[in-house]
């Protein structure tokens, strides 16, 4: 026997209670979100009163659309939050929320209840709290006939202090951060920062900026907040990993889910009227929200799916440096992870975590938003969106790390990552140049990767080098002005030097065939022994010696990792070999793969 919570309704509205409560669910209407998410309306009774400005949190939304919430339900209000709008009405947020008896084991309406209009229109401090719940002894409950699985009576002990923050101009109500929507104009966060972005900066027709985007997390869920220009100078300083805040105020808006792996449909932009104050009292606000997957279930996940990861670091490859389609230099370091799956996946960083990352210790690492690829079978990249944690202060780290040092480190592992960088045996995408004709590779829609042993049999040295802006993040070719300056038309300026940048073509060839490659800046560097700045200074000054390094590069063998694409071009079509990763070779792994393939034949 339930007992619906007279009184429930009228503590909704005082903003002072109501979790725990009772009630029957008369109707459910949805409400077209536009761009975002759909909202649904609920119009709730607690046996006295009803009122229609519940409203449910975008997470309960399946609990609608799969029709376990219909008219005449019973259901037990666990979590709510109350927001008052700019127009001064009341909406109460489900948070979370309870059937305990679905509509078609309810005969109709319980009672009579009228809708509550007393007090709707008052601010919370107007409303004297109710020290008792609001049950008068003169009047029996309410009650609806359950079955013997819902046989019991609900406490209706609702009433409950709400949280308050000092700050700033008064003390102010905190929400959870799940109950945050466009339609609140006034509310107060208490989280603790993830994630926090470098400042990032961009330049066009409209102007220059900066900007830079954080991540939060509280006890009901996580949002990204983006601060720009002024916003950035005032409040990046202040902002630490790991500290609690609270922060009030800010513009909500639908989030881009191109540009975070946040779980939220909304996120926050700060602006001039927000305040960012740090929070002491901190222990009960959680560190982090990860859902962290196996990997061995990678295999399961869709390309661009985005993960939460967790492994030890089985091995790392050195920092490569590679230049973007805006000939922009970046690092790149990729990391072998193994979890107790006894699977490994390769995981790539970029950026300052690529150069700054130290895998000597075989640490624990996990990923928060890493994105997953279908290059070489199933690869990982940690984005600027994604969390990177070294050894992190978990019990999934913990039990990891006892699994490897017990039993894992001795095992080899399966690579769900057909192709890795460098040139050692594992699951590596080798080919024979012959292979890459008679298998046609490069001639679908995407471009192929493979890895092979060639030797370099031809070098030319016409046009290998070119001017380039001096500027660090710009190497687009100048033009010289020949009065002592060169220009940049990409940056829109005039400079007094420039660079020397590589683009070496070259052929190269094994024991069946032999191919045309395009190395750019870092592998022709290293296939010519020096850098591009000491070549066009023998270039300008010393012929000979120029040629001198050409031709002792030629008939060296190295590891080559290259991409292969059909290119058209003036109406022709031709393959495109560009040269992604060049190294020596280890002879010692070089063999194991030989001797790997010679028993594979011999059992055919």
């Amino acid at each position: 026997m339930i007992t619906l919570s007279e009184g429930a309704i009228e503590a909704l509205c005082s903003g002072n209670g109501g979790n725990d409560a009772v009630l029957q669910l008369l109707s459910i209407r949805k409400i077209d979100g536009g761009s975002g998410p759909a909202r649904f309306r609920v119009m709730m009774s607690d046996g006295r009163h009803t009122m229609s400005s519940f409203m449910l949190c975008t997470q309960l939304n399946c609990m609608a659309e799969d029709n376990r919430l219909a008219s005449n339900c019973i259901v037990l209000l666990k979590r709510h939050v109350t927001n008052v709008l700019r127009d001064g009405r009341r909406v109460v947020i489900i948070m979370e929320l309870d059937v305990l008896k679905p509509a078609e084991g309810v005969n109709g309406r319980i009672g009579n209840p009228t809708a509550y209009s007393e007090g709707l229109n008052k601010a919370p401090q107007q409303a004297p709290p109710p020290t008792t719940p609001a049950v008068p002894a003169s009047r029996p409950p309410l009650q609806a006939q359950t079955g013997n699985e819902l046989n019991r009576t609900v406490s209706k002990d609702f009433v409950k202090k709400p949280a308050v923050a000092a700050l700033p101009g008064g003390p102010a109500k905190v929400v959870p951060i799940a109950s945050l929507n466009p339609y609140l104009s006034k509310w107060t966060i208490r989280v603790r920062v993830t994630n926090k972005s470098n400042i990032r900066t961009w330049s066009n027709s409209r102007g220059d900026g900066k900007l830079f985007s954080m991540e939060i997390v509280d006890e009901s869920g996580e949002i990204r907040v983006t601060g720009f220009n002024q916003e950035v100078d005032k409040y990046f300083e202040l902002i630490e990993v790991g500290k609690v805040y609270y922060i009030t105020k800010g513009s909500l808006k639908v989030a881009n889910k191109q540009y975070t792996s946040v779980k939220n449909d909304y996120e926050i932009t700060l602006n001039g009227e927000t305040s960012i104050v740090p929070c002491e009292d901190n222990s009960d606000v959680p560190k982090m929200q990860c859902d962290f997957i196996s990997i061995g279930d990678l295999e399961k996940k869709d390309k661009d799916a985005i993960v939460d990861i967790i492994g030890v670091c089985k091995s790392v490859d050195e920092v490569t440096r590679l230049t973007t389609k805006t000939n922009r230099e970046v690092s790149k370091r990729t990391l072998n992870l193994m979890d107790t799956s006894g699977k490994i996946v390769s995981l790539t960083l970029w950026g300052e975590e690529a150069e700054q990352f130290d895998g000597a210790s075989q640490p624990v690492v996990a990923v928060k938003g890493a994105k997953v690829s279908d290059f070489g079978g199933r690869s990982l990249s940690a984005s600027y969106s994604s969390t990177l944690m070294i050894n992190p202060d978990i019990p999934e780290a913990y039990k990891l790390r006892g699994w490897y040092d017990k039993e894992g480190h001795s095992m080899d592992g399966e690579s769900l990552t057909e192709l890795r960088s460098g040139g050692g045996v594992g699951n590596t995408n080798w080919k024979t140049l012959s292979d890459v004709k008679t298998e046609h590779l490069g001639h679908g829609e995407k471009a192929d990767y493979y890895t092979c042993i060639g030797t370099i049999v031809y070098l030319r040295k016409e046009n290998c080098l070119y001017q380039a802006c001096p500027s660090q993040e710009c190497n687009k070719k100048v033009v010289d002005q020949q009065n002592g300056m060169f220009r940049c038309e990409k940056c829109d300026k005039e400079f007094p030097n420039f660079k020397y940048r590589l683009i070496l073509s070259a052929n190269i060839s094994d024991y069946g065939d032999n191919q045309w490659v395009t190395c750019f800046q870092e592998s022709a560097e290293a296939i010519l022994g020096q850098n591009a700045a000491y070549i066009g200074q023998l270039k300008d000054s010393n012929e000979a010696a120029f040629d001198e390094i050409f031709q002792q590069a030629n008939f060296n063998t190295f590891v080559f990792r290259n991409r292969v694409k059909l290119e058209t071009y003036n109406d022709e079509s031709r393959i495109k070999a560009t040269v992604m990763d060049v190294k020596p070779v280890d002879h010692k792994d070089y063999s194991k793969r030989l001797i790997m393939n010679i028993r594979k034949m011999a059992t055919k």
